[in-house]
C-alpha cells in the first residue's frame, strides 16, 4: 500500500462498491490520498505484528504486492530478503484467516526465463524456469502462495507483470532508459514489452473482484527494442558487445544507475509474453501500448526516486 503501485491499487479499491473496508501494510506510507483505508507501517521482519493486523482484520481477499525489484529501492541481497520476509509474513498470516476466500499475488514475466530455446512470447502454460535472480524471487513467491492456497482451499491468482513503468515507480529499466547515454546490445537488440502502473493497478482490482484462480500475464500490447526506445527518447546510443556489458554493469553502480541482471537479460534477449488471456478471463485490456508507455517515460519531467528501503532499516 505504501509503494506507488500499492497506493494506486488501494485508491482504485476504495472506489469499488464491493469493497467494504481496506487494510494495508507497508514499509512506506501511502503515496496517494486514501479516504477509507487503514494503514500500518511495518517492516517485513515484524512477522508477529503483521500476523496480528491481518488476522484481526480477517479479510475475504488478500492482495500481496510486496515484491522488491533488485536495484529499484534496494540492492539484490536486501531485495531478496525483504521479498521473502514479506511473502512469509503476509501469505502466512492470510492462511490463518477464517473468512479468506482468495488471494492475488504479484509476480512477473521474468519467471519464464530467457534461455536460448525459451518461447519468445510465452503463454501462462509455459514452464516456470527463471534465469535471473529476480525471476527466481518471483517464482518463490508464486510457489509459496500456491502451496497455502492448496492447503486451505482458496483461490490464488497470480499476475505476471511485464516491467512496470510509471512517473513515480522506482524502475531500474526506466531509470536506465532516461540516462543521457544508454547502452544496447549491438548484435542482440531484442524486443521487450512493459506495462504502465495505472494499467497494472486496474488488473489487480479486476483479479481481486473476480476471485482469480490461475496465473495471468499482464503486458501492454506491442513491443520495442532498446535502440528504438533510445531513439524515441533522443538519447545517445552506446553499442556494446559481450564482455563490455560486465564493465558497464559495474560502472553503472558507481554512477548511481545500477543495471541488475534481469534488465541486462531483457536488453540482450528481450522479454515478451502473450497477454491475450487477460482479456478473456479478466476483461482486462491495457489503455497504453508498450511504445506509448515508453513515450510517457520520456515525457515525464522526472522519475521521482522513492527513498531506499535500506534507509528504512538503517
Amino acid at each position: 500500500m505504501g509503494g506507488e503501485l500499492g497506493s494506486y491499487v488501494s485508491a482504485k479499491l476504495e472506489a469499488e462498491p464491493w469493497v467494504g473496508s481496506l487494510v494495508g501494510i507497508d514499509v512506506d506510507p501511502p503515496r496517494r490520498r486514501l479516504r477509507k483505508a487503514e494503514f500500518h507501517l511495518l517492516q517485513p521482519s515484524q512477522r508477529e505484528r503483521i500476523v496480528d493486523v491481518v488476522t484481526k482484520f480477517n479479510p475475504h481477499v488478500v492482495i500481496n504486492l510486496s515484491v522488491w525489484e533488485p536495484d529499484a529501492r534496494a540492492a539484490l541481497a536486501h531485495a531478496r530478503q525483504f521479498t521473502a520476509d514479506a511473502a512469509t509474513a503476509i501469505i502466512g498470516a492470510a492462511a490463518e484467516c477464517p473468512a479468506l476466500e482468495s488471494m492475488v499475488v504479484r509476480s512477473g514475466i521474468e519467471v519464464y526465463g530467457r534461455e536460448r530455446n525459451s518461447a519468445t512470447r510465452p503463454t501462462e502454460t509455459a514452464p516456470v524456469h527463471p534465469t535471473s535472480d529476480y525471476g527466481q524471487m518471483l517464482a518463490n513467491v508464486e510457489a509459496q502462495a500456491r502451496e497455502v492456497g492448496r492447503r486451505i482451499g482458496i483461490a490464488v491468482g497470480t499476475l505476471r507483470l511485464a516491467s512496470v513503468l510509471g512517473k513515480h515507480v522506482p524502475s531500474p529499466l526506466g531509470r536506465l532508459l532516461r540516462q543521457p547515454v544508454v547502452p544496447f546490445s549491438l548484435f542482440a537488440d531484442s524486443p521487450f514489452a512493459v506495462i504502465e502502473d495505472g494499467d497494472a493497478a486496474r488488473a489487480f482490482v479486476l483479479a481481486a473482484a473476480r476471485r482469480l484462480d490461475e496465473p495471468i500475464n499482464i503486458v501492454a500490447p506491442g513491443a520495442i527494442t532498446t535502440l528504438q526506445a533510445i531513439m524515441r527518447g533522443k538519447r545517445v546510443p552506446l553499442p556494446m558487445v559481450g564482455p563490455e556489458w560486465l564493465v558497464a554493469s559495474k560502472l553503472s553502480h558507481v554512477l548511481g544507475a545500477p543495471i541488475p541482471g534481469h534488465v541486462v537479460e531483457l536488453m540482450h534477449r528481450g522479454r515478451l509474453a502473450d497477454g491475450a488471456k487477460a482479456l478473456d478471463v479478466l476483461g482486462f485490456s491495457p489503455v497504453l501500448s508498450t511504445p506509448e508507455v515508453i513515450d510517457h517515460l520520456y515525457a515525464w519531467e522526472s522519475v521521482v526516486r522513492i527513498g531506499s528501503i535500506q534507509e528504512a532499516v538503517a
